[in-house]
């Protein structure tokens, strides 16, 4: 009787191991456990309250008859037969001015949410709130050779490039009011989660923004050296009506402190009266005006960020290290300048001041070597002769 039901328990056991082709499967078997989509839910989770996102801006204009337009265009070009044979030779110009307005009405400003949403503009400018750009907002800086750098969408501006305010520009109405403001997301010297305001100017009339309120004076771009590359956020704002911003203002030499600001707080303040309607951004990392900004305007040191790599692992010495090129072997024990200073005494040897160099070995590996000569010294006289490795760095 005991035999029996030890037999029934071993035999349920092995049906519950799951054995497939003589091996026993670990875990649990497909019967109790959970499927991949089970699985693939678990791992993707999200907290719908804090990854919905919510539309901020305007609504798009309703075009009841766009599809029409847009289908009547596209037969109006198939049919244009000059224009295909233009096409098929190489001949046609295109207007770009032309092209570029098609498309800061069609597909621009998702574009342009697209890219703001990959460098991660909208969640460290206001969280779970986004808008569209609609509103084509443009940005040039003068560089003062009868040229202009404008800003778009994510492009390169080196500080020294935008010392002084940029020339703004967009399509408004004489009677509407805007606001406009310049952050930097990642500039903050104490606080990471916080920002620094570089301009904000309020009830601008229509597109003067010479007669706006200038509450923050521009501030140049100051991207620390060793930090990478920084983000610096245009966004214009449409008002409802005459705002009074309870903010303290700022001007030129006022101390970084007076700076901080944060987005999101700031609009949750006037969300009911302003509106995003532009956006531009750029990125920005460090030169030498960097350094001149933080001792002649700041009157302090400019902080350096380094990385401090760790010290490799070196493994104890052995009696007979096996497959090992013995000078490279050797030389991790040794004191890296000592190295460094053998190539060069061995490099300045064979330089004379007064005669030209030597030419170089039409074909070095082909230069025989002495047969009494160790391999190990063969690949490193064949590795200076091609100038590889060490050799490179004196």
């Amino acid at each position: 009787m005991l035999h029996s039901v030890y037999g029934a328990c071993r035999q349920n056991a092995l049906q519950i191991q799951q054995v497939r082709l003589g091996h026993r499967l670990r875990g649990k078997p497909p019967i109790y456990s959970r499927t991949i989509k089970e699985r693939l839910d678990e791992l993707n989770y999200k907290d719908e309250l804090y990854t919905t996102k919510i539309d901020i801006g305007f609504p798009p204009e309703r075009k009841t008859d766009f599809r029409h337009e847009q289908l009547e265009h596209l037969k109006k070009l198939k049919s244009d037969k000059e224009l295909e044979r233009l096409s098929r030779n190489q001949k046609l110009d295109i207007d770009l001015q032309e092209a570029r307005k098609v498309w800061l009405e069609t597909l621009g400003p998702q574009h342009k949410k697209q890219i703001a949403d990959h460098y991660a503009i909208f969640d460290h400018l206001y969280g779970e709130g986004y808008f569209i750009p609609f509103l084509n907002l443009e940005v040039f800086y003068d560089l003062k050779d009868g040229t202009c750098l404008p800003v778009y969408a994510g492009n390169l501006i080196k500080p020294a490039e935008a010392l002084e305010p940029p020339v703004v520009s967009y399509d408004a109405d004489a009677d509407s009011l805007w606001t406009l403001v310049l952050t930097s997301l990642d500039g903050h010297l104490t606080e990471s989660d916080k920002e620094y305001v570089h301009w904000l100017v309020g009830n601008i009339p229509g597109k003067d923004i010479d007669k706006g309120d200038t509450i923050v004076d521009y501030l140049q771009p100051f991207p620390l050296k060793g930090t990478g590359y920084h983000r610096y956020v245009f966004v214009l704002y449409k008002q409802d009506g005459k705002v009074s911003y309870e903010l303290s203002e700022v001007r030129s030499k006022a101390s970084l402190e007076d700076r901080t600001f944060v987005t999101r707080d700031w609009y949750k303040k006037y969300q009911d009266n302003i509106t995003p309607a532009g956006l531009a951004f750029y990125q920005c990392d460090w030169d030498l005006s960097v350094r001149d900004f933080f001792n002649n305007t700041l009157n302090k040191k400019e902080p350096i960020y380094e990385y401090d790599f760790p010290q490799p692992y070196i493994r104890p010495q052995e009696w007979f290290p096996l497959r090992r090129p013995f000078n490279l072997y050797m030389d991790k024990y040794r004191d890296p300048k000592q190295v460094s200073k053998e190539y060069l005494l061995r490099k300045l040897k064979n330089e004379d001041p007064f005669k030209s160099p030597p030419p170089p070995l039409k074909f070095p590996n082909a230069q025989p070597l002495p047969h009494s000569m160790p391999s190990w010294l063969k690949l490193h006289e064949k590795k200076i002769r091609l100038g590889w490795g060490r050799v490179n760095d004196v």
